[in-house]
């Protein structure tokens, strides 16, 4: 394809298949362990392990403190907790019924928001996966193996790992985890957990004394399809990311964002002659020192994002400039809005080497 081409063969998505993604809507404010399922709507227990709610509005399973630690929601006021691990293998799960049965043959991305809690013992390295027929409804407290799979009748499964080399053991900051897969026909329910026993579970134990366990917060869980469309981009043109949003003064991606980085991905992995350079931008509110390095953080987060998924770090570039680039009036609210954006610009090798 030649240096010039401006449009290439890219993937969009559609809406989330996941009802209640964020937990925000609950039949009442939770007062107890272990009852997520008859709290929280569209969301069930698929074992007898007491999966439990967290929401600003409780005291005793409040947002950000709670039993297990301190953490504030990544969206809204709630969120869910669970064991991956624990002694005995105990475990507990989350189960979601999907607004439709996914499409034979299509491409769909799942990704969701997880976060150590600081009493945790150990971190695991993999989450799992299992998408169902039918739903799940089982009497046991252990873990949901293979084994008790295909003791159920009429049920088919596609089950998948999402891995992490470093484990996912932060207890700080809300971590993005997101796969993509293709379809069966089959899957009309999805469960998030841990699904093998304490033997066969990777782990790293992140205090001397381990008694408590891995036990984790999760958030806004996604999941969309992949359409093909096509678009195209200018080349040398600076080019604004219309949904890319960020956390109020946090460089984190929003699960929301990923799907227009993942259509830069996508050009630039089939242009590979091509390079991207990333700016952040501010508006003037704060000081010139924290804007830009609030700016060059976000812009760091697309890049990192890009280079994660494939891209050479070679063909990226990334750099914040805060307030001193407006393009709007930043003594209005909506100037300021427009001021605080990421841009891109795609470039050629030749124009590199002519710089």
């Amino acid at each position: 394809m030649p240096c010039c081409s401006l449009c290439c063969f890219f993937s969009v998505w559609s809406q989330n298949l996941v009802k209640n993604p964020s937990f925000e809507d609950f039949n009442k404010c939770p007062e107890g362990l272990g009852n997520l399922a008859s709290d929280v709507h569209h969301w069930s227990t698929p074992t007898l392990g007491s999966t439990d709610y967290f929401n600003g509005c409780s005291v005793a399973m409040g947002t950000p403190e709670n039993f297990n630690g301190k953490q504030p929601a990544e969206f809204g006021e709630g969120y869910a907790g669970l064991y991956l691990y624990a002694p005995d293998d105990y475990r507990e799960y989350l189960q979601a019924e999907l607004t439709e049965t996914l499409i034979a043959g299509k491409k769909y991305q799942v990704s969701f928001y997880i976060s150590l809690a600081e009493r945790s013992d150990f971190a695991v390295k993999e989450f799992g996966l299992l998408f169902t027929n039918k739903k799940i409804v089982l009497e046991t407290r252990k873990e949901f193996s293979k084994k008790l799979w295909y003791s159920l009748a009429d049920h088919e499964y596609h089950y998948m790992e999402i891995g992490y080399s470093n484990f996912y053991s932060d207890t700080k900051d809300w971590l993005l985890v997101h796969t993509q897969f293709v379809a069966k026909g089959t899957e009309k329910y999805l469960i998030l957990g841990n699904f093998k026993n304490n033997r066969r579970t990777r782990l790293f134990r992140t205090k001397r004394t381990a008694k408590q366990g891995a036990y984790y917060y999760l958030d806004e869980v996604v999941l969309k399809s992949m359409d093909s469309s096509n678009e195209s981009y200018e080349i040398n043109e600076v080019h604004t990311f219309k949904n890319l949003l960020f956390s109020f003064d946090k460089s984190d991606l929003v699960t929301t964002s990923i799907a227009e980085i993942d259509r830069l991905y996508e050009y630039l992995k089939t242009n590979s002659q091509l390079l991207v350079s990333i700016n952040g931008h501010t508006d003037t509110i704060g000081t010139e020192t924290y804007n830009k390095r609030l700016s060059a953080n976000r812009a760091k987060a697309v890049a990192d994002y890009l280079v994660k998924k494939g891209i050479p770090k070679e063909r990226v570039s990334w750099a914040g400039h805060g307030g001193t680039k407006p393009i709007a009036d930043n003594s209005s609210k909506s100037g300021r809005e427009l001021n605080r954006r990421v841009e891109f610009r795609i470039t050629t090798v030749d124009d590199a080497n002519q710089k």
